[in-house]
């Protein structure tokens, strides 16, 4: 599949699944959008790859959605590049635990901001644009926005909140734009330690027995893109890991 000037904007785009996409979708001829938080050296040298290999294809954009961020200067980057905008992907989240014993306002607003405000306000924004274009928006959504994650309370609960999210503005904003979300199961270990016997213990659970990786997610999210008779939908990516949970 080869798409022409078509604009794809990815959040949390400097690394892991979000990285990928973005690869993923320029090489499917996406012009691509990178937002970022504070990776600026990870998402500089990622759109310096994707311009070497088309020029002009690939903008960045910095939001900490933590903070009161002015979205309408996202969407008047993007005018300014492509003056188009056919794919919101909201990738970016924060994932930490939270011991309710000692849970503090911060990590509470942190969780909620990355993963719920955020998206919420940047669907708002990017709207204009979306309905113009037909276009669609993809939530990565989390298993455990079903069955909470044992010690991630608060993520949990922010997860159950973007899910209902994709329901929400698929009502809302159809017959436009269609709105979907993934649920990644174990794609990419998280970057605080585990040990082997916990990743033994967690691929013991998943029924094809086996690791994802971030291919799996793309092929959903460009499915999702592609079928224009989907809207609020989550997609379970997981391997049938959520059959065990």
């Amino acid at each position: 599949m080869v798409v022409d000037n078509k604009v794809m904007l990815i959040t949390g785009a400097a690394q892991r699944i979000g990285a990928h996409i973005a690869q993923s979708a320029h090489s499917d001829g996406y012009n691509i959008v990178l937002h970022y938080r504070s990776s600026i050296k990870q998402t500089q040298a990622l759109k310096e790859q994707l311009n070497a290999i088309r020029s002009n294809s690939c903008i960045s954009v910095q939001a900490d959605f933590n903070e009161e961020t002015t979205f309408q200067t996202i969407i008047e980057k993007i005018n300014n590049s492509f003056n188009r905008l056919d794919v919101l992907v909201n990738n970016a989240s924060d994932f930490f635990p939270t011991d309710l014993s000692d849970l503090n306002i911060d990590d509470y607003n942190k969780l909620f901001s990355s993963n719920v405000k955020g998206p919420l306000f940047l669907s708002k924004a990017c709207y204009p644009l979306l309905k113009n274009s037909n276009g669609t928006i993809i939530n990565l959504v989390d298993i455990h926005a079903d069955k909470p994650l044992k010690n991630y309370p608060v993520y949990s609960m922010a997860k159950a909140a973007n899910k209902m999210m994709v329901k929400a503005l698929a009502k809302e904003y159809a017959p436009e734009i269609r709105v979907n979300g993934i649920s990644p199961g174990c794609i990419i270990w998280p970057n605080e330690d585990i040990s082997e016997n916990d990743k033994t213990e967690i691929l013991s659970r998943i029924a094809l027995a086996k690791h994802g990786n971030e291919k799996h997610i793309y092929q959903a999210l460009i499915h999702l893109v592609n079928n224009a008779y989907i809207t609020g939908q989550i997609i379970n990516v997981d391997g049938g890991r959520s059959l065990n949970m």
